[in-house]
This record gives C-alpha cells, sequence and structure tokens, in this order.
C-alpha cells in the first residue's frame, strides 16, 4: 500500500511541479517520474537545509513539489544551454 501512496505523490508533485513551471502537465507517466525523481532531490535539499516535513502526506507532498521545481528548473537551464 506504500508504494501507491509513493506513486501518488508523485503524481500530484508532478502535476503540481509541471504546471507551476511549465504551465501545464506531462501526463500521468511523466508526472509520476517528475514527482518521484523531485522527490529524491527534495528530500536531499531539505535534509541539506536541516528542514522536516514530519513525515505527513501534504509534507510530503510539499517536499516532492518543491524538489521537482528545482528539477524542472534544472533541467529548462541545460536545455537552454
Amino acid at each position: 500500500m506504500s508504494f501507491l501512496w509513493f506513486l501518488l505523490v508523485g503524481l500530484v508533485a508532478g502535476w503540481l511541479a509541471g504546471t507551476l513551471v511549465k504551465g501545464g502537465g506531462f501526463g500521468i507517466l511523466g508526472n509520476i517520474v517528475i514527482g518521484i525523481i523531485g522527490a529524491l532531490l527534495g528530500g536531499f535539499l531539505f535534509n541539506l537545509l536541516g528542514l522536516s516535513s514530519n513525515g505527513g502526506l501534504i509534507g510530503s507532498i510539499v517536499v516532492a513539489t518543491i524538489g521537482a521545481i528545482v528539477l524542472l528548473v534544472i533541467v529548462r537551464a541545460l536545455k537552454k544551454a
């Protein structure tokens, strides 16, 4: 069941990041991939800053969304270079 929640958080985070950064989503699979990578990146960044999301669903979505936004900004910057 936790794997299903992991995918759901990835989907929501990827969709939110795609909406905020690009103006649209990337499809279900793309949103999940961006959200999962963003969750890993967000968790790493929050750990570096000494911050915690307290492990709740909303906190996990926030961390994953922030990580996904950072990921999309980096990808966009590399595309322009």
